[in-house]
């Protein structure tokens, strides 16, 4: 299967368009062909012109036929075969097993929201009877069920080539929504995109379904995503990335002449919290256990810990310092995603190592690699109260690094865990005797995240219907939602009611 560098135009190639890029091999800097031409304004104009006249079909036909299409789009990316997984490491430097893992991920979820919509009651049907003889007045007959939002746009991270992309959580739940999909490909990983991208519409062919229910754009800067979002036929949008794209997009969504929901994941310290008895009873393992998830994939997860909060005047706490100051120091570099990935990395390193207080155990070597973009562990440690006094220290550096924060106690662990913004998850390694005594840590971490994680470490994700991906602001811009997990499609519904209606008028699952 030959890369074209073209984007996908409901079933049709675009055409080749001026502006060119390319993606590049993070760990050894070279040029990977073809080159990737951008999406015009007309083709984004027509992407969303057919995305909306196949909304209105795609939102009725029967669920088993979206259940359908889900899995036929999973065959058609198994069947792929070792060219996606090749492509996959050489654009984003992840290991084999990386690459074979995501795309177990990727089909699972394609199957599971397969299931889901096979049942009812992922669309919450409600039926109240009329009874016409109830004084002061008749009570009418209505019904409720959650129906498809309209046309999504998707914009994919550069983490997650496969799990979070073209076929990822986002694209799966809207289709399973009835919704149509536009995806924004990342720049990082095109050609795994155009290969997900062909799967897909692979699918959409053997289904039956209309062609406009998915398109596939390229761009190598903000010009093609922004033009999207303000496409009018656009109804909402899901993103993971950074903080300062995220916001861009938000305000272009809230400013539009008719606003959409915005659904984004953007930034999370995922703090863990460390009391006395858990500390005391295996310091070494705990130290273990946290510099696997710092490092795991070169710390370029969006539940990486960049904080761990701990009693620090123990004999355990020295000895757990010790260990993972030692282990991180060993840590050999590996590739970041991109250049301007381990770019943006070394500044956060930098600006955390150079606040006042903040005291550096290990800082990251100048190591750059063939590719420009190896990175090396890093980590620092403060006092709780220059973590409290120091907002910068509040924000995530996206990479294999974490800070040590030094309580007193556990009332001194409290007020800095009190200044934190929204998080993905916080972590917890607790006795039952800790959590007795931990008074309102609970309570206040429960208010901050979407998950919590006990006497474990909060990197991988486990898909299933009760898993929780998503925070208060600014983990995501919506925390009453996830992005993993069954309910992740209820971002893509909007209820409505029928009062009185005839019965062959009704949603199948709303009639007698």
């Amino acid at each position: 299967m030959n890369i074209q560098g073209l984007s996908l135009i409901g079933d049709e190639p675009a055409t080749t368009g001026a502006k060119t890029f390319q993606a590049l091999n993070p760990s050894t800097g070279e040029s990977l062909v073809p080159a990737f031409h951008e999406a015009t304004s007309e083709e984004i104009q027509r992407a969303g012109d057919l995305a909306a006249a196949a909304a209105s079909q795609f939102s009725r036909c029967p669920d088993r036929k979206r259940a359908a299409l889900l899995r036929e789009i999973a065959i058609e990316i198994e069947h792929i075969g070792d060219e996606l997984i090749e492509r996959f490491t050489a654009e984003s430097g992840l290991p084999r097993g990386r690459a074979e893992g995501e795309r177990a991920r990727t089909c699972g979820q394609l199957r599971m929201f397969a299931t889901l919509i096979e049942s009812d009651e992922w669309a919450d049907p409600r039926i109240d009877h009329a009874d016409p003889d109830r004084q002061p007045l008749a009570k009418p007959d209505t019904r409720y069920l959650l129906r498809a939002l309209g046309p999504i746009a998707v914009y994919g991270p550069a983490n997650f080539p496969l799990a979070f992309t073209v076929a990822g959580g986002d694209t799966a739940s809207a289709l399973a929504a009835g919704c149509p999909v536009i995806v924004k490909a990342h720049s990082s990983h095109p050609g795994t995109s155009e290969l997900i991208g062909r799967a897909i519409v692979r699918a959409v062919r053997t289904s039956g379904l209309p062609t406009g229910i998915f398109s596939l754009l390229f761009g190598g800067g903000r010009s093609v995503g922004t033009a999207l979002v303000q496409h009018p036929a656009i109804r909402g949008v899901g993103f993971t990335g950074s903080k300062s794209a995220g916001r861009q997009l938000l305000d272009l969504c809230n400013n539009r002449p008719i606003p959409i929901p915005f659904f984004g994941e953007l930034s999370s310290l995922n703090p863990v919290c460390l009391l006395a008895e858990a500390l005391d009873a295996d310091p070494v393992k705990i130290a273990e256990g946290l510099h696997a998830s710092v490092t795991l994939g070169c710390g370029q997860f969006c539940t990486n810990p960049g904080l761990v909060l701990y009693v620090s005047d123990t004999p355990a706490a020295v000895q757990f310092v010790e260990k993972v100051t030692n282990l991180i120091e060993d840590t050999p570099p590996a590739p970041m995603l991109s250049a301007s990935t381990r770019a943006s990395y070394g500044e956060g390193l930098a600006l955390v190592g150079g606040m006042p207080g903040v005291e550096t155990l290990v800082m990251g070597s100048p190591e750059t690699g063939l590719g420009k973009a190896s990175a090396t562990a890093a980590l620092f440690r403060c006092s709780a109260d220059v973590f409290r006094k120091n907002p910068p220290l509040h924000e995530e550096v996206f990479g294999p690094c974490t800070l040590l924060v030094e309580c007193a106690s556990l009332d001194d662990m409290i007020p800095a865990v009190e200044v934190l913004e929204g998080q993905l998850t916080a972590t917890i390694h607790a006795t039952e005797a800790d959590l007795a005594a931990s008074g309102e840590l609970l309570p206040l971490l429960e208010a901050r995240v979407g998950r919590l994680v006990f006497n474990g470490w909060p990197t991988g994700v486990e898909v299933c219907a009760s898993m929780v991906h998503s925070g208060p602001w600014p983990a995501t811009t919506d925390g009453r939602f996830t992005s993993v997990g069954t309910s992740a499609i209820q971002r893509w519904l909007r209820p409505i009611c029928w009062q009185n209606a005839p019965m062959a008028e009704l949603p199948s699952s709303l009639r007698e």
